[in-house]
């Protein structure tokens, strides 16, 4: 079974209270339990993380890159400035995939703008918590 680090940035392990309106009702719970159950159909071992801190994101895709692991990034407001994380991203040796919940286009101006998408394979938005299940899909056929 392949491995793939699911990795969600500040303010996620707040779903389901945090403006549900944009983010759905799903808690961060439902989220991993939704990520694992579709990558058991998809053959795929997921191991979820979410972090507000930075540095700790940083540490977590360089070891994916040391090992080759495929991830699937929700950087949340890390994608708009953070360079660590864009250049953390960038010595991944397998595929990343950048998701969103909500469409960043649709939004405020200052989240039109991912740092992390020149980097990325592919980034997938604005299908709520299903961009992560698509995201384990466009994994699993490549």
């Amino acid at each position: 079974m392949s491995a793939v680090w699911v990795l969600n940035g500040p303010n996620l392990g707040r779903l389901g209270s945090r403006e549900p309106d944009v983010y759905g009702s799903m808690d961060h719970a439902g989220l991993v339990t939704a990520c694992q159950e579709t990558g058991k159909e998809l053959g795929l071992s997921v191991e979820v993380r979410q972090t507000d801190d930075e540095a700790e994101l940083v540490r977590w895709l360089h070891e994916a890159a040391d090992a080759a692991i495929p991830v699937i990034l929700n950087p949340a407001a890390f994608t708009h400035y953070s360079y660590a994380v864009r250049d953390a991203c960038a010595q991944l040796r397998a595929p990343l995939i950048e998701v969103h919940i909500s469409n960043p286009a649709t939004r405020e101006a200052f989240r039109h703008t991912s740092v992390v998408a020149g980097v990325a394979t592919g980034t997938i938005a604005g299908f709520g918590i299903d961009s992560y299940r698509l995201a384990l899909r466009a994994l699993a056929s490549r």
